[in-house]
């Protein structure tokens, strides 16, 4: 038995709390990566406002990795967003950590 035309309506939003994750998550790693390259075009001469911005895209990403959590525990809702965001902004805190590595110990000298 073929099933035509059959059509699934549903009262599921996605979160806006996944949503307000996902645009930190991006807002994150846009940053940084800005934030690199212009570091590199500078030949590592780094300013204090890109101290000051990793600082605030690491505020950012856990307060993104935060909603995404919360997020995921809404009933009767998509969440695309909420694992999305907790992606995007695990992987910001990554780079950073990455980052802070390297100055560390000295990596890539």
């Amino acid at each position: 038995m073929s099933r035509k035309n059959s059509y699934i309506f549903t009262n599921k939003s996605h979160t806006t709390k996944g949503i307000m994750a996902t645009i930190l998550g991006v807002i994150s790693l846009v940053t940084l990566a800005y934030a690199l390259i212009m570091s590199y075009r500078n030949s590592g001469n780094v300013p204090r406002e890109y101290g000051a911005a990793a600082l605030l895209v690491t505020i950012f990403a856990f307060v993104g990795v935060t909603l995404g959590v919360i997020s995921k525990t809404e009933k009767d809702k998509y969440y695309f967003f909420s694992y999305l965001g907790i992606v995007l902004n695990v992987a910001a805190l990554a780079v950073i950590s990455l980052i802070l590595y390297a100055g560390a110990y000295g990596v890539g000298m």
